[in-house]
């Protein structure tokens, strides 16, 4: 386990080190509910669970799927899979040789606010993004840069966009579907084909 993973693990264990989010963990494994449904079944209040929810989704543990106004939560089968790894790998311990700089030349050529950039080099390394980020702000200059791996006036499929978006992270589909929830990218109906928003339009 070489330091950046050691560091991933150290951020879900921090997300599910909790008696609530451990129950919701078995509970949204079985299908997606709202913040609502668990508040029901816990009795605990709404806030309350959206604040686990949070800490759940930002370690990258949940999926979220939209149907109206309704926000559905469900597990994320592959990162905790690869929780389960860290886990069973835990006794191997990063060492002083396995610890890698992360370049972030990339980043400082960028036309963009300082504080933008900031959020890239805090929420990537070596242009991966191990955890999405929970806060709306961060995760939009998230999008914004996922973005800028998409060239403008070219169509894509979604097994295209599925490929170009899981080299940043494996939760491509929710990548995939924030790009066109928050106006940086345009789908067909139907969802088979995807493109950037023109510049005559405006992202979210």
């Amino acid at each position: 386990m070489d330091t950046g993973q050691h560091e991933d693990m150290l951020q879900l264990l921090k997300a599910v080190a909790d008696e609530n989010r451990l129950r919701m963990i078995g509970l949204m494994s079985e299908r997606a509910y709202t913040v609502s449904e668990m508040a029901a079944l816990f009795d605990l209040t709404e806030p309350t669970v959206s604040h686990h929810v949070s800490k759940l989704h930002g370690a990258g543990l949940l999926r979220l799927r939209m149907e109206g106004n309704q926000r559905f939560y469900s597990i994320n089968e592959k990162r905790l899979s690869t929780f389960k790894y860290y886990v069973g790998d835990i006794e191997k311990r990063p060492t002083e040789t396995q610890k890698t700089k992360s370049d972030t030349a990339w980043i400082e050529v960028l036309d963009w606010s300082e504080s933008d950039k900031k959020i890239l080099r805090d929420c990537t390394v070596n242009g991966k993004m191990p955890v999405i980020p929970a806060k709306i702000a961060k995760f939009k200059v998230i999008l914004k840069w996922l973005a800028t791996k998409f060239q403008p006036g070219t169509h894509y499929t979604e097994k295209q966009v599925n490929a170009i978006l899981s080299e940043a992270n494996e939760d491509f589909a929710t990548l995939r579907r924030s790009l066109v929830d928050y106006g940086y990218m345009r789908r067909e109906r139907g969802g088979g084909d995807y493109w950037l928003t023109p510049e005559n339009e405006s992202a979210g």
